[in-house]
């Protein structure tokens, strides 16, 4: 099977964000996508450069106002006196009704959720490909592979229709999901990261078509904090088609996977035409963030159960960040994916 790959999508290299108010090194790296290369590599899938998409499929997810910040940000805030060498906000609005700032300190402001999503000189050019990445995947679907990996990087489920965030521009999993809709009628998202996929579900939340299962820590005490808690079911026409499933911190892979065949259920009672697996290696027992204790073998278990949907499934990389098994991780999920679809 395929893994798409642009390495334009390295070019985004962030120094720090701050993490419990302290200045930390990024653990976004661009290092990440070599050691998800070799684990594709192992799991035996052809590494294959995506087509350049454009704006078109990113604009049916995100909204213009929001794509001209991002593509404009950069050259913009190097016109102030004295800012920061990346794009960092400094300021968050408590409500974003009403006026729209002119300043380039202010639409920060309004576009950024945090500051883990620094914006420096090539960080659109990386996020647009990393989108193309996820387009790209889903055609090859659409054109009867069985499934597709899309090595995403930056990665892309913080990210709302209009707000970058931990560490996401473009939510590849949603834009993927969009392009399958060109010919499903329903497509279900299933997020597996260690983290809520907030924008996902923010993308997602008045929709009937679209399916957005997340399983994940529990947020009361663990980054998004705000979203991923399990009352949260939709909106509108998209009340009931949305599904939580928090875990307690340090869960590991039996927990895991018992909130796994919930969301697989819910998935089959949906009946999609086809599947996004929002693929984060960072539930792992050793990636840096702690949150989860997925082993490597528990990634092999997980996919497996994802794979016997037998549906036509585009993986898109989330998180997972550096460690020496990062690679491991991704070879283990990939292999127990195929060997479900072969």
């Amino acid at each position: 099977m395929k893994t798409f790959f642009a390495e334009e999508q390295k070019r985004h290299d962030p120094s720090f964000f701050l993490s419990s108010g302290a200045p930390r090194p990024n653990p976004e790296q661009p290092e990440r996508v070599e050691r998800l290369l070799a684990g594709a590599r192992a799991a035996g899938m052809e590494i294959v450069r995506p087509r350049d998409h454009g704006l078109a499929p990113v604009s049916a997810v995100h909204t213009p106002e929001y794509l001209d910040f991002l593509s404009r940000i950069y050259e913009r805030w190097q016109h102030i006196d004295g800012a920061s060498a990346e794009v960092i906000p400094n300021i968050h609005p408590i409500a974003r009704t009403g006026s729209y700032p002119a300043s380039a300190v202010g639409q920060a402001g309004y576009h950024m959720a945090d500051t883990s999503c620094p914006i420096s000189e090539h960080t659109f050019e990386s996020a647009l490909w990393s989108a193309s990445t996820a387009v790209s995947a889903a055609q090859a679907v659409m054109a009867g592979d069985k499934w597709s990996y899309a090595l995403c990087r930056p990665p892309g489920h913080h990210a709302f229709r209009d707000v970058a965030g931990g560490f996401c521009f473009f939510n590849n999993s949603g834009i993927a999901a969009q392009h399958l809709l060109g010919q499903a009628k329903r497509v279900a998202i299933l997020d597996v990261d260690l983290h809520h996929g907030n924008g996902t579900q923010g993308m997602f939340y008045e929709r009937a078509d679209v399916l957005t299962v997340s399983i994940h820590a529990d947020p009361v005490r663990f980054y998004p904090f705000f979203w991923g808690h399990a009352d949260e079911r939709g909106q509108g026409l998209g009340l009931g088609y949305n599904f939580n499933l928090p875990l307690q911190r340090k869960s590991g892979d039996d927990v895991f996977l018992e909130a796994l065949s919930a969301a697989i259920r819910r998935v089959e009672a949906f009946s999609p035409d086809a599947i996004v697996v929002a693929l984060g290696l960072d539930a792992f027992e050793k990636d840096p963030f702690g949150g989860l204790s997925v082993s490597t073998p528990g990634f092999a278990r997980i996919a497996e159960a994802i794979g016997r949907l037998r549906l036509p499934t585009v993986i898109v990389q989330e998180g997972g960040y550096l460690c020496d098994e990062l690679g491991d991780n991704l070879t283990a999920f990939l292999t127990g994916f195929g060997a479900e679809n072969g």
